[in-house]
């Protein structure tokens, strides 16, 4: 089960030692995302003797950051990745920028892998807060291109959908992406779009202005073959089998 250590108490032969301990332990960087309050001042004692340890209480100023940096540490450990984690928090955002050597592994295919990763992290922080949390994770600025690539595509395909007078169907994405193909095209004179199906394969179709949303399944009809009869109904293979064994009955006399 993770851990997320928001305070903690030290002691050390001084006060700089029992903070930086306490630092260590809490997993921040710098003395100014911690509050220290020293308990005990270190004493010397007479001539060795009656000597006392400095004790201090450090208390973590930004926990959410402390959460974050310690959940991603663990799952980049496990996956043997080295990266670099630049946390920005602010009321109820927290914004990670990720830099490392093999950054490609963490966005995945179509950035299957960084919307994962964003969704856990996003669970782990609001499971330790009372008011929700917006988290965002990014690398090599993948959102904004991303965001820029679905722009291009929604236009190119918004004018394909105008001339063909077709609905097409795009590929499965999630919530943001989805916003971001629904906002450009909301003003579309041609075409409009909806979405259809459920988590996580919720697909955007872009259609020609005035078209039904949804065009109902055809109903399958069952066709025989000329040489075939259909299946005989219930009622009537009872009415058979009762006819069969009463001729049968008759033979028999």
């Amino acid at each position: 089960m993770l851990k997320f250590l928001k305070e903690t108490e030290k002691t050390a032969k001084s006060v700089e030692e029992a903070i930086s301990l306490a630092m260590t332990e809490l997993k921040v960087a710098d003395e100014k995302d911690i509050e220290v309050e020293v308990l005990e001042e270190a004493s010397k004692g007479f001539l060795g003797i009656g000597s006392k340890d400095a004790k201090i209480r450090a208390t973590v100023k930004d926990a959410n950051a402390v959460i974050v940096r310690t959940f991603l540490s663990q799952v980049f450990d496990a996956m043997g990745l080295e990266v670099t984690l630049d946390i920005k928090t602010g009321k109820d955002t927290v914004d990670v920028e990720m830099s490392g050597a093999h950054m490609g592994i963490v966005i995945g295919k179509r950035g299957d892998t960084l919307d994962s990763l964003q969704y856990l992290t996003s669970l782990v922080v609001n499971h330790e807060n009372d008011d929700y949390i917006k988290v965002t994770l990014d690398t090599e600025n993948y959102r904004e291109k991303r965001a820029k690539a679905l722009l291009a595509l929604s236009e190119r395909l918004a004018e394909k959908v105008k001339n063909s007078g077709k609905k097409y169907t795009l590929e499965p994405m999630n919530p943001y992406e989805r916003r971001i193909i629904h906002a450009n095209l909301q003003d579309n004179e041609f075409v409009t779009t909806f979405s259809v199906g459920e988590e996580p394969y919720r697909k955007v179709i872009i259609a020609p202005k005035n078209a039904p949303a949804h065009t109902p399944a055809p109903t399958k009809q069952k066709v025989y073959s000329y040489f075939k009869k259909p299946p005989m109904p219930k009622r009537e293979i009872k009415k058979a089998e009762n006819f069969e064994a009463y001729a049968s009955m008759q033979e028999e006399e």
